[in-house]
């Protein structure tokens, strides 16, 4: 009875886990686990525990098990797929749920090995792994299945991809096991230098979410956060504004250039020309950050555009991806 076997699309990311189905996305919760230090065992997941994040008795441990894209601490991360779903599929008794799963470009064998084990010990029938920048092609109908350049960057919380995808394949790629949390660090870097205050990693990304920028921007926002006076020690307010955080980020953002050139430099001028007329698709939590696009514009010299679904994309390609699977059986690595 096939049809009676659940299919779910699973963006298995370092910051955030996406799962869909269909045309709906069925879940979207940070990739966070609050578990018993003693007893190894889950007590929360998803926002709840990482809004525990500093905040915890000396008795529970705030685990994130990926790291740059693949598994880190494999026991929790099956036992959290497993948590996700039996809550998105109900017990999975007897129809067991088929996935197919991102996984970072460049991935090694064993990390894909990882991924696949962690998957069948969850609970899935079956489970078939996608590289993370196909996935998002997929899930902004990028016409992959012609002869046709389609240029994906990705700029995800652990690890930055950039791909040229052309007939159900990536024809040239490149990934650096940075991302959005290397632009947490050079803003806590920025401040510790500048201020002389140590804030932590939860308040750097508050500052790159609510005044943060690429490029400077015409409406200059400020935000007040605490953090602990280098000389001090004590509690100390400081005040950033919009110009701060694009100061701090843009060494970060150079190396994002970098690996899209390196991208570029590997590709047939007929993809190149093919991505000039129809730019390259920014997809990932990077996106959000504004006027990434236009700088991206300006130092790549394509067009570059965010679609609008970046923080979904790649879970709703993996769906796509399911039913796709003899055309795309090149590209689907084997766990």
């Amino acid at each position: 009875m096939p049809g009676l076997t659940r299919e779910l699309g699973i963006d298995l990311g370092t910051t955030n886990t996406v799962i869909a189905e269909g045309s709906q996305i069925l879940l979207q919760e940070p990739t966070t686990v609050a578990i018993v230090s003693d007893e190894y065992k889950m007590v929360e997941w998803g926002q709840a525990a990482q809004d525990m994040e500093g905040k915890v008795p000396e008795t529970i441990e705030i685990v994130h098990p990926m790291q740059h894209g693949v598994i880190a601490e494999y026991e929790v991360t099956e036992t959290l797929l497993g948590y996700l779903a039996r809550k998105v599929c109900g017990q999975m008794r007897v129809f067991r749920p088929r996935m197919m799963i991102t996984i970072p470009y460049g991935a090694t064998s064993v990390e894909a090995r990882a991924v696949h084990e962690a998957g069948i010990g969850a609970g899935s029938r079956e489970v078939y792994l996608i590289p993370a920048p196909l996935a998002a092609a997929l899930g902004v109908d990028l016409p992959i299945s012609t002869p046709s350049g389609n240029m994906v960057i990705s700029l995800g919380g652990g690890v930055n991809q950039v791909a040229v995808v052309s007939l159900n394949g990536i024809v040239s790629a490149d990934a650096s096991r940075t991302g959005g949390l290397a632009f947490d660090d050079a803003i806590q870097a920025y401040v510790r230098k500048r201020f002389g205050l140590i804030i932590a990693q939860p308040t750097a990304e508050q500052l790159k979410i609510k005044i943060g920028a690429a490029i400077p921007q015409d409406e200059q926002m400020s935000l007040e956060v605490q953090g602990v006076d280098q000389i001090t020690s004590l509690p100390r307010p400081v005040v950033l504004t919009t110009d701060d955080v694009v100061e701090a980020l843009q060494e970060s953002l150079t190396e994002v250039v970098k690996l899209a050139k390196k991208v570029l430099e590997k590709t047939p001028p007929e993809l190149i020309s093919d991505i000039i007329d129809r730019g390259a698709a920014l997809v990932g939590g990077g996106a959000l950050l504004r006027g990434i696009d236009k700088y991206l514009t300006r130092s790549l010299g394509i067009p570059v555009y965010i679609v609008d679904n970046p923080l979904t994309c790649a879970a709703e390609g993996a769906v796509k991806a399911l039913a796709l699977r003899d055309a795309l059986k090149r590209s689907l690595l084997a766990g």
